[in-house]
């Protein structure tokens, strides 16, 4: 039955039977949450063929949704203590499923913009989605390891979630067209819909502060315009991107100022003066960076350097789904035997390595090096991940566990947005740069969508046959850029992670526990 709002978490659902119905209705949507971050990587080819995007295009339908859902996150998880958590999820779920119909029906008017307002429209409702998550885990489980294990099945449902979507994306694609990729959402949605309205408890904070509207358009705006000025700096030196960055710091600065001095902060921005707390959300941030690009990355090499189809494509990233989950379901044991600074660093590691693999293998690359840097990177997410969740809930008082579920998933969401777009960003700029020695015979307009993105080149060597001597040169030149900018990229992500690394070893006391009281 609906169980009515209290102004106190309810006492009673630690010991009830009904709280892993609850931790179900919470990991399902947010299982369709997360698959929507990575479900149109293998879509990317089909909906290139019939809606054309260039290569900006392109990445802004994939990544506009991870920047927005984060930029997001912390303005939401205000709005549902305010005015109830359920209250949220539900409105937000019901969003998230007419967003899904505008997306689907961005093809029959072939209209690249409806596409992505779809994609802003969904990381609307699952921002109102996603800050109930960790925060009701932490007031219905109260017992610190069975919370651990609630933790560690969430963080296999978010880490699979993203990396399932690949294959589920294939499939329907393969079956259907790339709008299936949405319209697989809308039952899903309906059905959790009612399940959280019988299941759900209802909470509202005590707080009778009223919204600060503007530090929610200052948070909003700062993420997304730093966002904006990372991933077009990323591509290549303009003013108007260093402009965009520069705002968004400065936006960012004020939010911040604005918290300190506040009665009733968006956002305690004092949690970072917690070591541990920093330390963990910095962990959640640069897995997910790793395994979105990866996952993005690797998936359109399947199909465009190997010719996989999308189902093939996504069945080939499995060995990450597969990993991550087996990962994350042993994480709660190993916190109870193990240091909270060991997991943590050896996850980290674990992404390290598998980045290491891809810019250590041999050239031209081939699936065995990528299938293990799949698996070192599903080890390493599982671990980084729910290791990071126990941590940042147990940090953190009982009465701020909602803001830490905040912070948490605003990481998740935009490490994988952040990772698109900064690593992404990185690979185009390299493949351009290798885009040298092209058939005589691409030249003017097929010139520039050739050497603009693989999607292009692929798009131009299909208009003169695959099986002409100039489509097959295209190709040849566009597989060997590919693979060197994947190989120079992976470098590079190998850098950022061995930084995160230390720091989190530098950070987290030796002996902290992921059941501290604080």
């Amino acid at each position: 039955m609906d169980r009515g709002p209290s102004a106190d978490p309810p006492e009673p659902a630690a010991a009830d039977p009904a709280r892993w119905a609850m931790l179900a209705v919470l990991c399902a949507s947010l299982l369709l949450v997360a698959m929507d971050a990575t479900i149109l990587n293998v879509a990317l080819p089909s909906l290139i063929k019939e809606m054309r995007p260039d290569a900006l295009e392109q990445l802004w339908i994939i990544d506009i949704y991870g920047l927005v859902l984060g930029g997001l996150l912390v303005t939401a998880g205000a709005v549902g203590d305010r005015f109830g958590r359920k209250l949220l999820f539900m409105c937000g779920f019901a969003v998230f499923g007419l967003a899904s119909v505008l997306a689907a029906t961005a093809g029959t008017t072939e209209s690249v913009l409806q596409l992505i307002a779809g994609r802003v429209l969904l990381a609307i409702g699952g921002a109102m989605v996603m800050p109930s998550t960790l925060s009701l885990i932490r007031t219905i489980f109260t017992d610190a390891h069975e919370r651990n294990l609630a933790i560690g099945i969430w963080a296999a449902v978010a880490g699979a979630g993203a990396a399932i979507g690949p294959l589920v994306g294939g499939a329907l694609v393969n079956a259907f067209s790339w709008s299936a990729a949405f319209w697989v959402n809308v039952p899903v949605v309906l059905v959790t819909l009612v399940a959280a309205y019988v299941l759900l408890p209802e909470y509202r904070s005590p707080s009778h502060h009223a919204l600060d509207l503007r530090s929610a358009v200052l948070s909003v705006a700062g993420i997304i315009a730093t966002a904006w000025g990372i991933k077009h700096l990323a591509g290549g030196f303009r003013p108007v991107d260093l402009a965009a960055l520069l705002v968004g710091l400065a936006a960012l600065t004020w939010f911040v100022r604005r918290q300190l001095v506040s009665d009733d902060p968006l956002l305690d921005v004092r949690l970072f003066t917690n070591r541990v707390f920093t330390a963990a959300a910095l962990a959640t941030l640069i897995a997910m960076m790793a395994i979105g690009a990866a996952l993005y990355l690797i998936s359109l090499w399947l199909q465009y350097v190997h010719g996989y189809d999308a189902l093939a494509a996504g069945a080939h990233t499995l060995p990450a789904a597969a990993a991550l989950l087996v990962s994350s379901l042993l994480t709660p044991w190993l916190l109870r035997h193990v240091k909270v600074r060991t997991v943590l660093t050896v996850g980290l590691a674990a992404l390290l390595c598998g980045f290491a693999v891809l810019a250590a293998a041999p050239q031209p690359l081939g699936y065995g090096s990528v299938a293990v840097a799949l698996v070192t990177f599903g080890i390493g997410d599982g671990m980084a991940i729910t290791a990071s969740a126990a941590v940042m809930v147990s940090a953190v008082r009982p009465e701020r566990a909602g803001q830490a579920g905040a912070v948490s998933e605003s990481a998740y969401e935009l490490g994988i947005g952040f990772g698109v777009a900064l690593l992404g960003s990185i690979h185009t700029s390299l493949f351009r740069g290798h885009m040298t020695g092209l058939p005589a015979e691409v030249g003017g307009e097929d010139l520039g969508r050739a050497r603009q993105s693989v999607g292009g080149a692929d798009e131009v060597a299909r208009s003169l046959g695959y099986d002409s001597p100039a489509g097959r040169a295209l190709r040849a030149v566009a597989r060997s850029a590919y693979n060197d900018a994947l190989t120079v990229t992976a470098v590079v992500s190998v850098c950022i992670v061995a930084v995160a690394t230390l720091l989190a070893m530098a950070l987290v006391p030796k002996d902290f526990t992921a059941d501290s009281a604080h």
